[in-house]
């Protein structure tokens, strides 16, 4: 049994058949995965020889980090900066608008705030804003690497967004605590 690797060198866009764009439809992206690891999954080769066996596992091991990069925003968007190849220095550039910082310092200061004060019902609130806000850079992300091809924008929301992402993960940390 030799296993099909006709999708070899594929992006992950092209290895799911999507094209490649920020926008993207969440249950196709779901089905196409199930599709393509149901064709590579290593169980399905658990009879053939040794080299088939490992390259069935490394397949499902790629299909699987394919789909985690697509699936999250910010991981998207930077392989689609990656891909169209613009570096948006993610690691080293650690320039913010002022106001983009104050504003983030001051919801932490909330979070703790309402974390010790067991106060769930604003902290159910920050919970809604932050995601309101995440939903509105990845629409402003979609039109800046799907329709405006705006790539040193499309990084800086994209620092933007992981500084949400911390937020939310904050949010979260002090609700399941008040919670608890």
């Amino acid at each position: 049994m030799n296993l099909d690797l006709s999708f070899a060198h594929k992006d992950h866009f092209e290895l799911f058949g999507l094209p490649r764009t920020f926008a993207l439809d969440r249950p196709l992206l779901d089905q196409l995965y199930r599709d393509v690891q149901a064709r590579v999954h290593p169980d399905k080769y658990a009879r053939a020889g040794d080299a088939d066996r490992r390259v069935a596992m490394q397949w499902a091991t790629q299909v699987n980090e394919a789909y985690q990069t697509l699936l999250d925003p910010v991981k998207r968007a930077r392989y689609l900066l990656h891909l169209e190849g613009h570096d948006p220095r993610i690691e080293t550039n650690t320039a913010m608008p002022a106001e983009f910082l104050i504003e983030q310092m001051e919801m932490r200061e909330a979070v703790a705030e309402a974390r010790a004060g067991a106060d769930v019902d604003a902290l159910e609130d920050m919970h809604r804003r932050v995601r309101k806000d995440m939903a509105a850079r990845q629409s402003e992300l979609a039109q800046a690497l799907d329709v405006q091809h705006d790539y040193p924008h499309a990084g800086e929301v994209v620092r933007r967004l992981m500084f949400d992402q911390k937020l939310l993960a904050e949010v979260d940390a002090a609700l399941e605590a008040v919670e608890a």
